[in-house]
């Protein structure tokens, strides 16, 4: 595996049409709202979704949904014990082995880190070990606050039978319409410790750039979820020549009209720093 060269920055503008992006499971599951009514898509919804598509592309995954489970694994801790070289370095004690041994099985540990805390028996079986990873990423938020839609559904068939035969109502949440930006970083000092190299920060770019792809559900049916533009701006040395916040502020979205409904009723205008190279890629 190579290494990782220099820092990057990357930004994804996400449109979001009749959809829920992210439920809030401590609100009904109504999307994800801030106090000043502004949409949001979690960090760790937009990880998930990149561990899916890193494992549809082939990538082993340590963090896996249970419902795309490719091992017999049933749990973390047991994914972590069918690991042959982490298991010596555990016995031995070595948790610098223990820690580079996961970062080199699986993409999404040597990318997010992670923290690997499972009881044993006894305190000598035992792990209590933290990765930190290269790839930070900030949660989403909507260019102008959301109008979120309601509709009240009923159950009609029940899971189980019942004597009583009154239907079961429930709420379904979607967001009419609304362009969401997704910031994030790749640090060069900590792709060095997890071994992330500059063939898995292309991996990262295609998960980006696909998104959503296989990823529909009646919250988000196929097309509702769209990744329009991936911004991605590569460093001219390791530890970048410019901060982070400095580049994600060269992307500015405006509103071209009152009440946009589609990207093309934002206007992008993309600044420029010296030396800083940027690609723009389109979504899938």
């Amino acid at each position: 595996m190579g290494e990782f060269t220099n820092k990057i920055d990357f930004e994804v503008l996400v449109m979001v049409q009749n959809a829920n992006p992210n439920g809030d499971p401590l609100n009904g599951n109504r999307p994800r709202e801030t106090y000043d009514g502004y949409g949001e898509i979690s960090d760790v919804c937009i990880k998930r979704k990149i561990r899916n598509r890193l494992q549809d592309m082939g990538e082993n995954i340590f963090v896996q949904s249970e419902e795309r489970s490719d091992d017999e694994c049933k749990s973390l801790s047991d994914r972590a014990k069918s690991n042959e070289e982490m298991q010596k370095a555990q016995k031995d004690k070595d948790w610098d082995a223990y820690a580079k041994a996961a970062c080199k099985t699986w993409i999404d540990v040597r990318s997010f880190g992670q923290v690997f805390a499972f009881s044993g028996k006894t305190k000598k079986e035992a792990v209590s070990i933290g990765i930190r990873g290269p790839v930070s990423l900030h949660s989403g938020f909507s260019v102008l606050p959301v109008s979120i839609d309601s509709m009240q559904i009923t159950k009609s068939v029940d899971s189980e039978e019942k004597e009583d035969k009154v239907a079961r109502m429930g709420m379904k949440h979607k967001v009419h319409s609304a362009l969401y930006v997704v910031k994030g970083s790749i640090n060069h000092q900590l792709a060095e410790k997890t071994g992330f190299s500059d063939e898995d920060a292309e991996k990262i770019k295609e998960a980006l750039r696909t998104l959503f792809v296989n990823d529909s559900s009646s919250a988000r049916p196929d097309g509702s979820m769209e990744v329009c533009r991936v911004y991605w701006w590569k460093h001219n040395c390791p530890m970048g020549q410019y901060s982070s916040a400095k580049v994600h502020r060269l992307v500015n979205v405006k509103p071209k009209v009152d009440d946009p409904k589609t990207f093309e009723d934002y206007e992008i205008i993309i600044d420029s720093l010296p030396d800083l190279e940027l690609e723009e890629i389109e979504g899938i």
